[in-house]
């Protein structure tokens, strides 16, 4: 008679003493290198051997723990106006992933597209989360989040807000120069601006440095047209600027592509051409810039990156340690929504 086969047990789950064992360091030494805190403390050769004792013996950290030691959850709340904008799409996808190297969560939260009072999404996650990260929210819609006490990181937000522990901007002035500059350099000298009504600090920048590169050049002019951010709104303000009285624009700029894909279904319903006789410019080289044709001549908003510098930023505050400091770059990226006036755009 046979005995029934023994049942083996269940691997035991490798420890953070496994990890110190086989790379030859103290607990404490490991727990510095993977909670990311080694540097200044551990060498970098001490830090690689921890790393690859912790991947050869499949060790994973248990979170749970690690939280209630810390007193933290290791979750993040994204603040943003809308979640039917691309752009903040790939401000989350940053985040998260940056986030997700360090064992941290991503909890997205739209505010009523970024104009009034975002809603407190705290009454009963108040203690679920480390910290918030906004991006592009309007003057005075993130109250309650200030008053939350947690850790506020903003995106594209006013430098003179006080009140946050740490900031990441675009240089989003810069962008509208490039602009500016390359409609000028084309020989365009009647504007329209196609401008955001939204009322947030990225877009009253967008206004002022194209005015002051335009203001800074004889003979150019300038008309503003504010428009909500949807290609409708778009189309109507842009047929509303081209038949008006006096002479015709020969380039509409936009606050956003959106805004310029309507300009150029406006041009289209006029029987106008895009580029040859009108130039259309967008801005933030969202996906829908090269969907439209010609394809628009727009800048272009390293998003992601934006995302990633915001939840590094939060996770340095929660270190105590500074938040990398500077402006993102942004670039131009000329396509074929843009060209030199006609000769008859420049008579008419």
């Amino acid at each position: 008679m046979t005995s029934a086969p023994q049942s083996q047990p269940a691997p035991t789950r490798p420890t953070s003493r496994d990890v110190a064992r086989a790379a030859g360091v103290s607990q404490a030494t490991v727990s510095l290198v993977l909670g990311d805190k080694w540097r200044g403390r551990v060498s970098e050769a001490t830090a690689e051997r921890v790393r690859h004792a912790a991947h050869e013996l499949g060790y994973q950290p248990n979170l749970a723990a690690r939280s209630l030691r810390l007193g933290r959850t290791r979750t993040a709340l994204l603040v943003v106006p809308a979640l039917t904008n691309e752009f903040f799409a790939r401000v989350y996808t940053g985040a998260a992933a940056v986030a997700a190297e360090h064992g941290f969560g991503v909890v997205l939260y739209p505010s009523p597209e970024g104009t009034g009072p975002a809603r407190d999404p705290f009454a009963s996650a108040r203690a679920s989360l480390d910290g918030v990260i906004a991006s592009s929210m309007a003057a005075g819609a993130l109250d309650v989040l200030r008053g939350a006490g947690l850790p506020l990181v903003m995106l594209d937000s006013d430098p003179a807000d006080t009140g946050v522990a740490a900031r990441v901007n675009l240089d989003i002035a810069d962008g509208m120069r490039q602009v500016a500059e390359h409609l000028l350099a084309l020989g365009h000298r009647r504007f329209v601006h196609l401008a955001s009504a939204v009322d947030t600090w990225t877009f009253a920048v967008r206004a002022r440095a194209l005015h002051d590169t335009l203001g800074a050049v004889p003979g150019t002019s300038v008309r503003t047209v504010p428009a909500p951010l949807d290609v409708q709104a778009g189309r109507e303000g842009a047929e509303h600027a081209l038949g008006a009285s006096g002479p015709r624009p020969t380039a509409i700029v936009c606050d956003d592509d959106i805004l310029a894909a309507g300009a150029c279904k406006a041009a289209r319903r006029l029987g106008l051409r895009v580029p040859d006789d009108l130039s259309v410019t967008g801005f933030d080289d969202l996906a829908l810039a090269t969907a439209v044709e010609p394809e628009l001549t727009t800048v272009q908003l390293p998003a992601e990156q934006v995302g990633e510098r915001g939840m590094a930023a939060l996770l340095a505050v929660l270190d105590g340690r500074p938040a990398e400091p500077g402006s993102l770059p942004v670039h131009l990226v000329v396509r074929g929504s843009s060209a030199p006036p006609s000769a008859d755009g420049l008579r008419s």
